[in-house]
């Protein structure tokens, strides 16, 4: 399970937070519609205030008219047939009309024109600007929008942070359910470890995602409660094939019944020890030990060819039996598969066991041990590919780290053959509790 979820996201795509995201969009959106809405209210008050400054004009140049044609005094900045009147202004009066225009003055000020046609053929004018006040209106106006617009901005983004930082502890909380799920805690479930009353998309994908990690739960179980029934129920038929066997009259024919006997009995315990370790019912049974020693004699008595160099010698707490079996496991993949010599050394909590063979097959070293592959054809060798997996296995009930790596010169690429098969594991500091493991009492040595 973890392998098809670690799959589903490539390593290479780039990371960014959903908080962010929705802040960046809400902010934005909020800008567009900030300033759209801050420059139809700039027009609209502008043309708001040219118009009034038009009906005012007109109203003045009224007043200059009937003044005019009674023959008083012009008080209000009037001007008969002024020269600097606009063209187009000129045009429409000479048509006999009343007329205002708006032309831009210096500075961006606007310029007010109104005029009127006389009785006695001439043109009477009105020449002003933009009052002060109006500018100064329109100035506050502009900042006002200003300021609103810079508080829509910032507040959409607080907003989307907190919307955002909600919806992100979601996921975050679902993501991480579902990693102690892909670890092997069927327990977990991704609804309940995200919380909450109100139902959305997340709750959503955390239903899916408990209903798929169930089902897969339950294919696995199936599958292993079938591998556990059959290899006990062949149990007994190879060990009575066994005990026949070794009744049989010396000779060749009976060494190689003994031969595939001893193989099919060996590939039986395999399979349930398989079995017991998918179940996740294994527990440790932790002693304190010197690793470098004990390492030293258990190869000595498996293979006194075998080289063992102690680097750093290190005090553990681990499980004795589980840890030779790892190693066993080990040495005898290198033995199978690889080439001598073949080395192990201990460098604290740290076993390398390495051999000088054609290296690890690139499946094994990009999915992992598993059972019943032994790899390309120049590692296959003999057997029935549940060794690595025994050994993984076990070294999780340990707490442990067991990887796998090929030998290769410096700077040579990937094509080159390589000089040697790897596998290191990587005992924790501490005593591996959280596998449920049990302490002992303290036994040195081991």
């Amino acid at each position: 399970m973890r392998g098809i979820l670690g799959r589903l996201v490539p390593d290479d795509a780039i990371r960014t937070g959903l908080r962010w995201k929705l802040s960046a969009a809400i902010a934005l959106v909020g800008a567009l519609v900030a300033i759209a809405l801050s420059l139809v209210v700039h027009n609209a008050a502008r043309v708001s205030m040219l118009d009034n400054s038009r009906d005012l004009a007109v109203e003045r140049i009224q007043v200059a008219q009937r003044m005019y044609e009674s023959g008083r005094t012009q008080t209000l900045g009037v001007k008969v047939d002024d020269p600097t009147i606009p063209r187009d202004l000129l045009q429409k009066v000479m048509d006999g009309r009343r007329a205002t225009f708006v032309s831009d003055g210096a500075h961006g000020v606007p310029d007010i024109w109104a005029a009127v046609p006389l009785k006695d053929g001439r043109v009477l004018s009105l020449h002003t600007r933009f009052t002060d006040r109006s500018a100064d209106v329109m100035k506050d106006l502009d900042q006002a929008l200003v300021i609103g617009s810079i508080a829509v901005v910032l507040g959409g983004s607080a907003l989307g942070v907190l919307i955002g930082g909600q919806l992100s502890r979601r996921l975050r909380k679902a993501a991480a359910a579902a990693n102690r799920v892909a670890k092997g805690e069927a327990h977990v479930r991704v609804r309940d470890a995200i919380g909450g009353v109100v139902r959305d998309e997340t709750d959503d994908l955390a239903r899916a995602v408990d209903a798929m990690a169930d089902a897969l739960q339950q294919r696995l179980e199936a599958e292993r409660r079938v591998t556990a029934d059959i290899a006990h129920e062949l149990r007994t038929p190879v060990t009575g094939l066994l005990t026949a066997a070794e009744l049989l009259p010396p000779g060749r024919p009976t060494e190689l019944v003994l031969d595939r006997a001893k193989a099919m009995r060996t590939l039986v315990e395999d399979v349930l020890e398989v079995a017991r370790l998918d179940s996740a019912s294994e527990r440790a049974e932790l002693q304190d030990l010197l690793l470098g020693e004990f390492v030293t004699r258990r190869v000595a008595a498996k293979d006194a060819d075998v080289e063992v160099r102690v680097i750093h010698e290190s005090e553990v707490t681990t499980d004795p039996r589980r840890l030779e079996r790892v190693l066993f496991n080990l040495l005898a993949n290198a033995a199978r598969h690889g080439k001598p010599p073949i080395e192990v050394s201990v460098e604290g909590r740290v076993i390398r066991v390495r051999d000088h063979g054609p290296g690890f097959p690139e499946e094994l070293l990009a999915d992992g041990p598993s059972r019943f592959r032994t790899g390309s054809s120049d590692r296959s060798g003999h057997g029935h590919g549940l060794g690595l997996t025994i050994a993984a296995g076990q070294a999780r009930v340990l707490g442990a780290r067991l990887t796998f790596r090929n030998v290769r010169s410096a700077g040579a690429p990937e094509h080159v053959p390589a000089e040697g098969a790897v596998a290191v594991l990587w005992l924790p500091e501490h005593a591996p509790t959280n596998t449920g493991s049990f302490p002992m009492l303290p036994l040195s040595g081991g």
